[in-house]
């Protein structure tokens, strides 16, 4: 009976311990550190056009550069913008946190170094609420200046609305 309880801990532990180290969250995610990317087709607005939007293409490349018990660090580059636009667009790459229940902009001025710092810890950092772009469940709602910003599961979906005054 002593051995049957010991083991029933064991397995409680295991299952209570190993699973976050497993859990992912469903709209960003990854099994390995190799990039994916994928082609986009959309339209840009600008102020040299004030007749409509311009047609934008790009190929977006998303890599894991981090793994932590408690997160994963993505790399989101935007590579082969084609636009008729006069001024060529350039967009930097993103850099996301995404933890079991959130998906954060990491905003730093050096991403890669702060990249390597988050990665290293133990624990996550506290996350500004402005940064938070994704979340797993319900709604989150946030108020910062001029901005407001609501985002919302709809079915498999999570919708990112934000909007100035």
């Amino acid at each position: 009976m002593k051995n049957r309880i010991h083991i029933q801990i064991i397995m409680m532990m295991l299952i209570l311990f190993v699973t976050p180290v497993f859990a992912a969250n469903p709209f960003l995610d990854a099994k390995d550190d190799k990039s994916v990317s994928a082609n986009f087709r959309g339209t840009e607005w600008n102020n040299e056009n004030i007749q409509g939007e311009i047609p934008l293409t790009a190929r977006m490349i998303t890599t894991r550069i981090a793994n932590m018990s408690w997160a994963a660090i993505f790399k989101i580059e935007f590579v082969d913008l084609k636009s008729r636009a006069r001024q060529r667009r350039e967009i930097p790459p993103q850099y996301f946190i995404a933890t079991d229940d959130r998906i954060v902009l990491l905003n730093e001025e050096n991403n890669d170094a702060a990249a390597k710092k988050i990665s290293a810890m133990d624990k996550p950092p506290a996350f500004e609420e402005g940064d938070i772009r994704g979340i797993t469940s319900g709604k989150f709602e946030h108020e910062e200046g001029p901005w407001t910003t609501t985002i919302e599961i709809k079915g498999n979906e999570c919708i990112y609305l934000t909007s100035h005054d």
